[in-house]
């Protein structure tokens, strides 16, 4: 219902510039609770009993698991779908198309999202092996505040990411 009411409110704005600042405060919130992750999993350092095997064991398993991580990648890069609409409101030309712009913004931002998370799933992998939890910011456990923040801001990620 949170959500909601707040996209609710966020939906009655004129246009995509009357929400810059939300989204400008939701890429900070990305990098803020990427970097808690990785720093405080480095800090931690790496876990007695780490095991960077397969859950798996059979050859099945080891498909779908597989199948499963394409499919995690596939939703992590969410937003194709606003891209369209971005593309809709930048004025076009034969002569100046709205194509070149952007595929330029949009590399740009894959390549700002993989470096942001691309810390945290090595990190976390070398840290805690196959044991990382689906949300990793679970498998820190202490200290308490810091867990606590970085989820209030993947809340406000969430919020101003949609």
């Amino acid at each position: 219902m949170i959500f909601a009411s707040v996209h609710f409110v966020l939906s009655h704005l004129p246009n995509f510039n009357s929400i810059s600042g939300v989204s400008f405060a939701a890429a900070v919130m990305s990098l803020t609770y990427s970097t808690i992750a990785w720093i405080a999993s480095a800090h931690n350092g790496v876990q007695p009993d780490v095991h960077y095997s397969y859950k798996a064991s059979t050859t099945s398993g080891r498909v779908f698991v597989f199948l499963r991580t394409l499919g995690d990648v596939a939703f992590a890069y969410a937003g194709h779908n606003v891209v369209l609409e971005i593309q809709a409101t930048i004025p076009s030309t034969p002569e100046k198309p709205s194509k070149a712009p952007m595929w330029k913004g949009v590399i740009f931002a894959y390549i700002v999202v993989a470096l942001c998370y691309f810390h945290v799933a090595v990190i976390w992998y070398w840290m805690f092996g196959n044991s990382v939890a689906d949300n990793i910011l679970i498998t820190l456990e202490k200290p308490h505040w810091l867990i606590a923040a970085a989820n209030m801001f993947v809340v406000i990620h969430v919020i101003g990411s949609y």
